[in-house]
C-alpha cells in the first residue's frame, strides 16, 4: 500500500458557503485532518501495521498492540472519519436521497423527515466531541447513532455511509456554541448521490 496522504477536498474551500464557511474548511482540512494523518503515521510507521489500510486497523482495533491502540483509534479514526465527511458533502447539494437508499430510509425510519429528526437528535445530543452516523449494520439495515471523539462505526462491525462532525472545530468559527443551527444548515450540503453509492457498496 502506498503511504497514506491527505486527500484534497473535492471542491474549493469556499464551495459550501454560506452553510460551512471558508475559514473553517481551511483549518478543518489543512490543520485538523492533516494532524490526524501525521499522528497516525507516527504511530504505525516501522510496525507491522504501516501498510494496513486504516479502515482495517479500526475494524480490528482489539488486535492492535496496546501501546499504539489509542493512537490508532483516535488518529486513525480522525483520518478515516474526515475522508468520509468531505466526500459526502458537495456544493448545490442537499435535498433528499433517491433510489434504493430512499426506500431503505422510508422502511427503517418511516419517512425522510423522521430520519432527519433522529439523526439531528443524535448529533445535538452527543455530549462533548463526537460524530452522528448513518450506518449499514452487519445485518444490512440502516441505523443512526452517535459515537464519542473519533470513534468509527467499523470498530463495532457497521459501515458508515454518512457522518456529521460535531467537534467544536467543525463549526465554532461560524456558529460559536450554536450546534443546532450548524446541524440544521448542514443538510443543505449533504451529497445524497454519494451517500447512495456508499449504501449500495455496503450492501454488496
Amino acid at each position: 500500500m502506498a503511504k497514506l496522504t491527505l486527500p484534497p477536498l473535492p471542491y474549493g474551500y469556499a464551495a459550501l458557503e454560506p452553510w460551512i464557511d471558508e475559514p473553517t474548511m481551511r483549518v478543518h482540512h489543512d490543520k485538523h485532518h492533516q494532524a490526524y494523518l501525521d499522528n497516525l503515521l507516527k504511530a504505525i510507521t516501522g510496525t507491522e501495521f504501516e501498510n494496513v489500510p486504516p479502515e482495517k486497523l479500526l475494524a480490528g482495533l482489539g488486535q492492535i498492540p496496546e501501546k499504539i491502540r489509542a493512537a490508532v483509534r483516535n488518529h486513525g479514526g480522525g483520518y478515516v472519519n474526515h475522508n468520509l465527511f468531505w466526500e459526502t458533502m458537495a456544493p448545490q447539494a442537499g435535498g433528499a436521497p433517491a433510489g434504493e437508499l430512499a426506500k431503505a430510509v422510508g422502511k427503517e425510519f418511516g419517512s425522510f423527515d423522521a430520519f432527519k429528526e433522529k439523526f439531528a437528535a443524535a448529533a445535538a445530543g452527543q455530549f462533548g466531541s463526537g460524530w452522528a452516523w448513518l450506518v449499514v449494520t452487519r445485518a444490512g439495515a440502516l441505523a443512526v447513532y452517535s459515537l464519542p471523539n473519533q470513534d468509527n462505526p467499523v470498530t463495532g462491525g457497521d459501515t458508515a455511509i454518512l457522518g456529521l462532525d460535531v467537534w467544536e472545530h467543525a463549526y465554532y468559527l461560524k456558529y460559536q456554541n450554536r450546534r443546532a443551527e450548524y446541524i440544521g444548515n448542514w443538510w443543505n450540503v449533504v451529497n445524497w448521490t454519494k451517500v447512495g453509492e456508499l449504501y449500495g457498496r455496503a450492501r454488496k
